[in-house]
């Protein structure tokens, strides 16, 4: 099978308590500027949250930049990142057991029967959340990409954990300062209240020797219509995403808009009407506007100028301080589940996640449509692209009425 040269694609490697964690990123065209310290405060972000465990206190996460980059711009070759695990004790057999009691709701127990052992460390090493370090580097690639090229920007925060949830709403007028709302949080939402009321349900999980999860959101804002497609199942862009962020450590379900609300509504009350503003032609929507945006940005698999809004939906971690009913994989004799250190709460941290693979998946959908071998052959066929469209219908020698108004 041959993977086409400009498909961006990424791969990780390494393992929870290895010497460290590898990310390779394809595709990216030559010229973009690797922006080490937008990458790093990614890293960063990831590891805070109110409710994160010991294992933060240990790593200082920042990448170091092994292949495909040079005087801090791509060049066209495979990138190639590396984030040293500062805790790498993989082969210590005192300090990293062997785990023969498997957690519920971890890949423990599927993990050992598929590779036939008892031992479930083998399984949760590769498993971890931590995994997620070399993919928030990877896929803040694809948002660097996004900015730069396409001048498209992503936005990720906390909505809900637990019952306590933020109202505030979301739009491109306000970014900066939705932005700085969510930098102020402990929790990564949006108000104050909302911080508070979640830090105290974080707090009594951890005294209950319990775990708790939440929702987190994330707004794409700047896509013309037509990313993505309808010809193909697997180039429907709602689905790629939907698969990325499912592919998140805990992530039990993702909506598009309003998701599973629609089932509760009729169509009137779901399908967001249509209407055309010359005024803002030249805007990456080519003016067409919506008085809502219940189908989260996206129709038939592809985008419709609207911003894209993704929700997911992060299980409580399965490690509990107190153990959950398990067995012994060794004697089958009732066991309660081993304890690895974790989070009480790490869904802060999966925002951060979801909003780079987010990120990733749409910046893949543009460069499937716009692609070139360098940033600037890239933007130049954006551009030629949104000039054709905002002049349609084609056919007659001068531009409609409206574009030259």
């Amino acid at each position: 099978m041959t993977i086409p040269s400009n498909r961006l694609s990424y791969q990780t490697a390494g393992e929870s308590h290895g010497p460290g964690l590898v990310a390779t990123i394809l595709g990216v065209p030559a010229g973009l500027a690797i922006d080490v310290d937008v990458i790093n405060a990614e890293l960063l972000r990831r590891q805070g949250g109110y409710g994160r465990g010991g294992r933060m206190k240990i790593e200082t996460d920042s990448i170091e930049i092994l292949t495909g980059v040079r005087h801090g711009k791509s060049i066209g070759a495979p990138i190639t990142f590396f984030v040293k695990n500062r805790d790498s004790r993989l082969d210590d057999l005192e300090r990293t057991p062997a785990v023969y009691r498997p957690r519920p709701g971890h890949a423990d127990l599927a993990g050992s029967v598929k590779w036939l052992t008892t031992d479930c460390r083998e399984t949760l090493e590769r498993a971890s959340a931590r995994e997620t370090a070399a993919r928030v580097a990877a896929t803040c690639v694809g948002r660097l990409m996004l900015k730069e090229i396409f001048g498209v920007e992503v936005f990720g925060f906390v909505r809900s954990i637990l019952d306590a949830r933020t109202d505030v709403q979301v739009d491109a007028e306000n970014l900066p300062a939705l932005i700085e709302l969510r930098n102020g949080s402990d929790t990564y939402t949006l108000d104050q209240a909302t911080t508070q009321r979640q830090c105290g349900i974080i707090r009594q999980a951890k005294m209950d020797k319990d775990t708790v999860g939440g929702d987190v959101e994330c707004h794409v804002f700047g896509c013309p219509p037509g990313i993505g497609s309808s010809m193909n199942w697997y180039d429907k862009l709602d689905a790629r995403i939907a698969y990325a962020v499912m592919g998140i450590q805990a992530f039990k379900a993702v909506q598009i808009g309003l998701g599973a609300e629609c089932s509760k509504r009729v169509g009137s009350k779901v399908h967001d009407p249509i209407e055309f503003d010359a005024s803002k032609i030249g805007e990456p929507s080519l003016g067409f506007v919506r008085s809502s945006n219940n189908a989260g940005g996206t129709e038939g698999g592809m985008t419709n100028g609207q911003p894209i809004v993704v929700t997911g939906t992060m299980k409580p971690i399965a490690t509990l301080l107190r153990g959950l009913p398990s067995v012994d994989l060794n004697t089958k004799q009732a066991q309660d589940s081993q304890y690895e250190r974790s989070d009480v709460c790490a869904v802060s941290a999966a925002s951060v996640v979801m909003e780079n693979v987010v990120a990733f998946e749409v910046a893949s959908a543009f460069m499937e449509k716009f692609g070139g071998d360098s940033v600037i052959e890239t933007r130049a066929n954006y551009e030629s692209f949104l000039d054709v469209a905002r002049t349609l219908p084609i056919g007659g020698e001068d531009p409609p009425e409206w574009v030259t108004a």
